[in-house]
């Protein structure tokens, strides 16, 4: 028999991430923000179009789909909230790996160059 307790949950970081001042709000923000970006976490309760379009523009990353609009605002205080970006930080990869099974996207693999046949 397994006597060892679960693992904490993940939301057990969520403040830390946000005092430390590791999340983009807002797609706008998110998209403007490319390069300091680990991953995006989106609601549950999105649209299938704002779904797609984040899948589209975050193909390069990470995106999670995970918790409701309504979660989100109690972890972090954001009210109407359905989409969150973690900047590049050792915390963001902590909490990536706890989410990674709710990860909707492949990872990109980019295309290997064709050879050129000789001259």
């Amino acid at each position: 028999m397994n006597s060892e307790p679960p693992p904490p949950p993940v939301e057990r970081l969520f403040p830390l991430a946000r005092r430390m001042g590791l999340l983009l709000v807002g797609r706008e923000t998110i998209r403007r923000s490319k390069s300091k970006l680990h991953f995006v976490l989106i609601t549950r309760d999105i649209s299938e179009n704002s779904r797609q379009e984040m899948l589209n523009t975050f193909r390069h990353y990470p995106v999670v789909q995970h918790y409701t609009a309504a979660d989100i605002e109690e972890h972090f205080a954001l009210k109407g909230t359905k989409v969150i970006g973690f900047k590049k930080s050792a915390l963001a990869q902590s909490i990536y790996a706890e989410l990674k099974p709710h990860r909707i996207n492949k990872p990109f693999v980019k295309p290997a160059p064709t050879a050129e046949a000789p001259k």
